[in-house]
């Protein structure tokens, strides 16, 4: 018997000689026995993001057989560009679902802070008189009260944001796209302020909440663009190239080697330093399988997405697209959050078990209005990205699909329902399942009903993975 089988269960529930992410108690012990700890950890019922992983091979083998347009390299660029926006959204919705809470508004949160970007841009800077000016006056005084929440809650960011937002709408500064998109950000925020206030607070349930909130804010985008309306921002070239542009071939190669030559840094570095401190870590053959595996697959990637895939040979459509290091950065942004500070670990304490966080001093109050500040300043984003792929903004922003996919990668990435279990990089698997689906489903000219059909069963069965591996989790000897 080895150290690590003999030695208690964890505090979190995991049975003992379950190494998580094949993590060791000591660095003695070999490639083998951490693969096999594995092996017990997927029979205790702790898939993490395994089964979304092999549905999207699953997929991507049967696309292609159906499908000789579906791996061409222009239908992956455009895939790239099609779901990159919910999945941001679905990036955000992480933190919330983490504690057990659900954001039911976040779509439409995207879709107001989308009309505000594109209304500021379309009356060069006059929200005034875009608004007109009851509309605008309460737009002002909404986010008055969302810094006020935010100071009263503590949380500096979210009342920053929206203090700059009051701001920016009252600058009258003319159109600049930069300007736009940070006016997005802010509003985002301040309706995160609102929302965490309301359930952290108020006491209210987050679903009910946040499904009125939805209700709002689809009236309020209805006001700001008018029934009909649409709102267009394709002539800012800028605007424009957010989801529709692409870096250029030596751009592609630098983000090639700052993304696999960070996470090489990174992973390395961090291994290497554990081992000689004798702490716990994985072994080093599977640090450098995995390091090598991301290298080498980035590389080939990199390589296809600088190669010319204009239908047209007297054009040259060639490079990453810029949605590309959006979502990497928010990607590296959101894990070392949740990873590597003292809040991201607040963050799954009051996910696993509010009461036991609240003794330990935790400010669960605080922690649990953050976390829709955070999912509504990333849905803002989402919006600039998915009103820049479709070049405008109409009255549906946010609404229809956009969050029920939103929440559908979250959850079919492997980020439970249930709370205290998920990572950032469960929303990018589940979105590119999603945008699988979508594509290819597309391709073959299949209608919208068949594609609702398909992608509401992969959540289902996504959500019945979800339960079946917790109760598997909770009859695991102990």
């Amino acid at each position: 018997m080895t150290e690590t089988s003999a030695k208690p269960e964890r505090q979190t529930g995991e049975p003992a000689g379950v190494i998580t992410d094949f993590g060791i108690d000591t660095t003695s012990m070999s490639t083998g026995e951490a693969v096999r700890d594995y092996g017990s950890r997927l029979k205790a019922g702790q898939l993490g993001a395994l089964p979304a992983v092999l549905g999207l091979l699953v997929l991507v083998v049967l696309f292609s057989a159906l499908s000789d347009k579906f791996f061409s390299l222009n239908n992956i660029a455009n895939l790239l560009a099609q779901g990159a926006g919910q999945t941001i959204i679905a990036m955000g919705i992480v933190f919330v679902l983490l504690l057990g809470e659900i954001d039911l508004s976040a779509g439409t949160a995207s879709g107001v802070a989308g009309a505000v970007m594109a209304l500021h841009y379309v009356r060069n800077g006059n929200l005034l008189g875009g608004m007109h000016s009851g509309v605008f006056y309460a737009f002002l005084a909404v986010l008055a009260v969302a810094v006020l929440l935010g100071v009263f809650l503590r949380i500096w960011a979210g009342a920053a944001f929206a203090l700059v937002a009051i701001v920016l709408a009252l600058s009258g500064a003319a159109a600049n796209p930069w300007v736009e998109m940070l006016l997005a950000i802010c509003v985002g925020a301040a309706i995160g302020c609102i929302t965490g206030f309301l359930v952290s607070k108020i006491g209210m349930p987050s679903f009910v909440v946040t499904l009125a909130l939805f209700i709002v804010w689809q009236g309020v985008i209805l006001q700001f663009i008018g029934q009909g309306g649409t709102l267009g921002i394709s002539t800012s070239e800028v605007l424009f190239k957010v989801a529709n542009g692409n870096l250029s071939a030596l751009g592609s190669w630098l983000l090639f080697v700052l993304g696999a030559g960070g996470f090489a840094a990174v992973s390395l570095g961090q291994h290497f330093s554990r081992l000689k401190r004798g702490l716990v870590t994985q072994p080093t053959p599977l640090v450098l399988f995995k390091v090598g595996s991301v290298a080498v697959l980035a590389a080939v990637a990199t390589y296809l997405m600088t190669i010319n895939r204009a239908p047209n040979p007297n054009i040259v459509i060639s490079g990453v697209p810029y949605v590309v290091p959006i979502v990497l950065v928010l990607l590296v942004a959101g894990t070392y959050v949740l990873n590597r500070t003292k809040y991201g670990r607040h963050i799954y304490a009051v996910g696993g078990n509010r009461e036991a966080a609240r003794r330990a001093g935790i400010n669960v109050d605080k922690i649990r209005a953050s976390v829709f500040v955070i999912c509504s300043t990333v849905a803002a984003i989402g919006a600039i990205v998915y009103s820049s792929k479709v070049g405008s903004v109409d009255p549906q922003a946010g609404g229809l699909n956009t969050l029920l996919f939103a929440v559908g990668a979250a959850v079919i990435g492997g980020t439970s329902l249930f709370g205290g279990r998920g990572r950032i990089v469960d929303a990018v698997i589940g979105g590119a399942v999603l945008a699988v689906v979508t594509n290819a489903l597309g391709l073959l000219g299949q209608p919208p009903a068949v594609v609702n059909v398909i992608t509401g069963l992969v959540l289902m069965l996504a959500a019945t993975v979800d339960a079946l591996s917790r109760r598997r989790a909770a009859a695991a000897p102990r």
